[in-house]
């Protein structure tokens, strides 16, 4: 197999014009008279794809590749429905392009939410079978036979009557693509049962350079005349630089410039150690601009709990059905809890970093980054310098883990290397250490929710009320998105109504708190935090009606087949039910995004340290159509092992502002002696596919308070549940 992925300069004329070969510019977003104009060369696209005369087929892959398996999946599923010859394929990073690559989803390209699969799905189908009608009409026209009469095999069109073969290679050399794409119905896109690619897993395209330590990052790139640029950024957002006591940085060797700049100070040096030391030898002194000064994060949880509690304040409604206030008033029997969570980091494995290279006149800028969103990366980049967006030259790179940590608005690592670079117009490579990392992080807010539910006399559950008190997320990750959601923080609030329950009467309301802290999405996202109060609630609910959980829940999506049946699945795979020593179950269900998947924990505790262990997790997950099994896997068990840590032991807390930890020394993420046996299976159902990159991390807290429940009949009501916590909770 010969599969190859490469950058692309989107000026290059000869990639997509070039005699050697045919382009098809037939994607969605594109109009036919730029396809024509682009194969005329007067105006330079980038295509999907390009079949050359030997044979090799290049497909463009929209979304970014941060280890979770985009790059090979989304040019997997175009290329079945063109019937390629995956040996054949090479694989091309799109670049920058909101016209043509931008995610169906939000509108741009953005590769967040675990939906990239689900979003591109049937426009990828869409595409490719696009490219193969032309490649018929090609080879029908050349042998003066009706389209009927012909078929596809991996990279050939046959005509059977006649025993004929054309490779995709052999027509290349003499098609012609029409300027306006052929229209495509769904009833002729190809029924599951006859997919080759789909449902069979290939080999993920970066694995192999990633196993022999080639594998390209930011953090890896080498530019000729290089400079190393560390930013000492305030400890408080909104804060600045008041006094620079700079000598001591300056005095240090291989320090070429000290740059004040509205969030901080930057330095810039010859080598990255020296840019390290002058950072730390600045002295600097903060304005007190920024509105969480004096914020201390202990102190202030309680206060969330209390305006969760608080029926008088405002809220926004997020999602409702029925008339749960009066359902509640009407109900012999309510019952209520709260639920607490501390602020969580994203640990990615690399730290920010990227290289811009700003051209003397400061009128165009080369960059290499790994982000979530090029186009916004090259739009940050185009901003900080006053320029258009097509003066910057973009080169993606690999990410190190993103888990939404590289997807704001800002991108502020970005930023850095842009102002850095054009402060001495020298190529810059900014790098965070880890401990800026975690100081400067922007964390999953902290949240406090209230909980109650209401049954009737017949003992059915009847309403249920949730009020989250939380910072809203969007309005700082994303104000853009912010204001096009009319003010709607999905980011923070999303699921909060429990909605795939079948409950009569359901209101989740977000009770919105400003500490001025920075906030961001994180793996698992609301349902993060969510789902932990949720399916705590619903296991506490079960044990106070005398039902068992599992079955509790069963009988709230009991018109749902999929639902009832990975429940049923995963109550089998665990042996739910069985009585074990030492050790106890719990179980947890959600409908995450169309993605059915339900998660059970086994959980021993010792009395005496309040340390949980893990021994097993079982989980199964529908997600529709599964495009790579082994991918889903593989970011199944990335996803429990997330859950893990913020079930167990990742916790920031802040004090005057400021965040405490530093690193992995005081920021505790799962070791490999603390990782469960994970057993997991996948239900292939010929749905449209959902997203499976995040969907077990938030089952993985509640499941496992739940089994400490059963184990202790102690509730653990805050994550992480640390062992000081567990001891307390334990009396």
């Amino acid at each position: 197999m010969t599969i190859a992925l490469r950058n692309i300069d989107v000026s290059r004329r000869s990639f997509m014009v070039g005699a050697a070969g045919m382009t098809f510019a037939v994607a969605s977003g594109l109009r036919p008279e730029r396809a024509a104009a682009a194969r005329s060369g007067d105006v330079t696209l980038s295509p999907w794809v390009t079949i050359s005369t030997d044979g090799a087929v290049s497909i463009m892959s929209p979304a970014a590749e941060m280890g979770q398996g985009s790059l090979t999946s989304l040019p997997l599923i175009l290329a079945e429905e063109l019937d390629a010859d995956w040996a054949k394929v090479k694989i091309v990073v799109a670049p920058p392009n909101d016209d043509l690559y931008k995610n169906p989803a939000f509108g741009y390209m953005y590769t967040a939410g675990s939906n990239a699969v689900t979003s591109y799905f049937k426009p990828l189908r869409l595409f490719g079978a696009q490219v193969r009608k032309v490649l018929l009409a090609n080879a029908a026209s050349h042998w003066n036979v009706s389209v009927a009469e012909l078929t596809t095999g991996p990279n050939v069109v046959i005509h059977e009557k006649s025993g004929r073969k054309l490779s995709y290679g052999e027509i290349a050399a003499f098609a012609e693509v029409p300027a306006k794409a052929p229209e495509v119905a769904e009833s002729e896109l190809k029924s599951p049962e006859k997919f080759r690619l789909i449902g069979n897993d290939v080999m993920r395209v970066e694995l192999p350079s990633k196993v022999n330590g080639t594998a390209q990052y930011a953090i890896d790139v080498q530019v000729p005349g290089m400079l190393y640029g560390a930013i000492l950024r305030s400890p408080v957002e909104g804060a600045g630089p008041d006094k620079v006591d700079d000598a001591k940085a300056k005095a240090i060797k291989g320090v070429v410039k000290i740059v004040s700049l509205p969030y901080g100070v930057g330095v810039i040096a010859e080598t990255p150690w020296a840019a390290f030391d002058a950072k730390h030898a600045l002295g600097v002194t903060w304005t007190h601009a920024g509105k969480a000064w004096g914020f201390n994060s202990e102190k202030m949880l309680p206060e969330f709990a209390k305006a969760a509690r608080d029926l008088s304040l405002p809220t926004k409604v997020w999602g409702q059905a029925g008339d749960t206030l009066a359902a509640l008033k009407a109900t012999p029997t309510i019952i209520e809890a709260e639920y607490r969570n501390d602020l969580v980091y994203h640990a990615q494995m690399e730290p920010l970093n990227a290289v811009a290279a700003v051209s003397a006149d400061g009128q165009s800028c080369e960059l290499w980054a790994g982000v979530q969103s090029k186009t916004i990366a090259v739009t940050v980049a185009a901003t900080a310098l006053g320029i258009k967006p097509d003066k910057i030259d973009y080169h993606d790179m690999l990410m190190g883990g993103g888990f939404g940590r590289r997807g704001h608005r800002d991108e502020e690592y970005v930023h850095d290397a842009v102002v850095l670079s054009n402060a001495v117009k020298k190529p810059v490579k900014v790098m965070w250490t880890r401990e800026d990392d975690v100081h400067n992080g922007r964390f999953n807010p902290l949240s406090a929710h209230y909980l109650r539910a209401g049954f009737d006399a017949d003992g059915k559950l009847v309403a249920f009320h949730h009020r989250k008190a939380c910072d809203e997320v969007t309005a700082f990750q994303d104000p853009v998105r912010y204001e096009r959601q009319k003010g709607r923080d999905g980011i923070a609030y999303n699921g909060v109504d429990a909605p795939y329950y079948e409950i009569p009467n359901r209101l989740g309301e977000a009770v919105p708190r400003d500490t001025g802290l920075r906030t961001s999405s994180l793996r698992g996202i609301a349902h993060l935090t969510n789902v932990f109060a949720i399916e705590s609630f619903m296991d506490e609910l079960a044990r106070k009606r005398g039902i068992d959980p599992a079955t509790f829940r069963r009988d709230l999506v009991k018109s749902a087949p999929r639902a009832v049946a990975i429940i049923d699945k995963v109550a089998n795979m665990a042996g739910w039910g069985k009585k074990r020593e030492n050790s106890a179950l719990g179980f947890t269900y959600m409908n995450y995004s169309g993605t059915q998947i339900a998660l059970a924990a086994e959980v021993t505790v010792d009395r005496k340290t309040g340390a949980i262990r893990v021994p097993n997790v079982w989980t199964a997950l529908d997600p529709g159509i599964n495009v790579q099994p082994n991918t889903i896997l593989a970011q199944t068990e990335s996803s429990i092992v997330y859950g893990l840590g913020f079930a167990l032991f990742e916790r920031i807390t802040i004090e005057d502002g400021a965040v405490e930890q530093s690193g992995f020394y005081d920021y505790h993420v799962p070791r490999i002696n603390e990782i469960p046996q994970m057993h997991i299976e996948l239900v292939a159902t010929n749905n449209h596919p959902t997203g499976v990159g995040q969907m077990a991390t938030p089952l993985v807290a509640p499941a496992i308070a739940n089994a400490v429940a059963e184990l202790t009949g102690v509730r653990l009501r805050e994550t992480p549940m640390t062992p000081d916590r567990v001891k307390k909770a334990l009396g």
